[in-house]
């Protein structure tokens, strides 16, 4: 589905683009806050920001996204203690997909939703490679945003069944991570069956290709993944490998190629 009182991506400008890809980066600066404190229940407004290893709060010049980390060479100004390649790698993939939303969906509420939606695939995906977590806090409200945005987007459009397909792929998915986690409790979190509702809204948002294969992307990643870490001894059968990573990288498949592998797959049925 196109983006209700969208406009040509292609006719912003580079203007447009650049903006959006530096407010990614911005996003992602806040999203390493959330990724190191909200595990830790600590407030993701204050203190300012600080380096854990001296307690040196972070200067506002060495606070700018991935320009920064650069320039610092990954150590604290202060005491030379290294700095993770993890933020400047957030910052910069949550500006890549910014720039990549706004190109799909142009200026539109979809454009909104789906930020948002990439931004919270980037926290958790940090979080849960982290802590093995994908706190309630993160997720749980992420079903009112999408909800809320969506009605937004209905109204303006003036069709409603995306809004109902949102909802049923919202209800399926959950329902089956949900027999998932019951059936198979070592392998698959509570917190991967939240997940899955909001993922399911915002792909059947897009449609049913979207859905399927989305859905049956994340395992596939998983799977593969979950193999390569065999071979590599890096993992066996009994290890406890997140899920959650996946199921962020399989809703991203759907959103951009979705449609065109169910119509190809559909196609070879006809």
């Amino acid at each position: 589905m196109s983006g209700a009182g969208s406009v040509d991506a292609g006719q912003l400008g580079w203007l447009v683009t650049v903006f959006v890809g530096v407010l990614g980066l911005l996003v992602g600066s806040f999203l390493n806050v959330v990724a190191w404190r909200v595990p830790r229940g600590e407030s993701i407004v204050s203190p300012p920001s600080a380096c854990p290893s001296c307690g040196h709060q972070v200067r506002a010049r060495d606070n700018v996204p991935v320009v920064s980390w650069l320039l610092l060479r990954g150590r604290c100004r202060d005491c030379g203690a290294p700095i993770s390649g993890r933020y400047p790698l957030v910052e910069a993939i949550t500006g890549v997909l910014f720039v990549l939303v706004l190109w799909k969906f142009g200026l539109s509420i979809d454009f909104v939703a789906f930020a948002y939606l990439a931004a919270l695939g980037v926290v958790l995906t940090s979080i849960d490679l982290s802590v093995h977590r994908l706190p309630n806090v993160l997720v749980l409200p992420a079903y009112g945003v999408l909800g809320v945005l969506f009605v937004a987007a209905s109204a303006v459009a003036g069709d409603w069944w995306p809004l109902a397909r949102a909802a049923i792929g919202g209800v399926v998915l959950f329902a089956f991570y949900f027999a998932a986690a019951l059936v198979y409790p070592g392998g698959m979190g509570f917190g991967d069956v939240k997940l899955a509702g909001v993922i399911g809204m915002a792909l059947g948002w897009l449609g049913w290709g979207e859905l399927v294969v989305g859905s049956f992307a994340a395992f596939l990643l998983g799977g593969v993944a979950g193999v390569v870490l065999m071979l590599a001894r890096r993992a066996d059968r009994r290890s406890g490998i997140p899920f959650g990573p996946w199921m962020v990288g399989g809703a991203a498949v759907g959103v951009a190629w979705g449609a065109p592998l169910w119509d190809a797959y559909t196609g070879t049925w006809a």
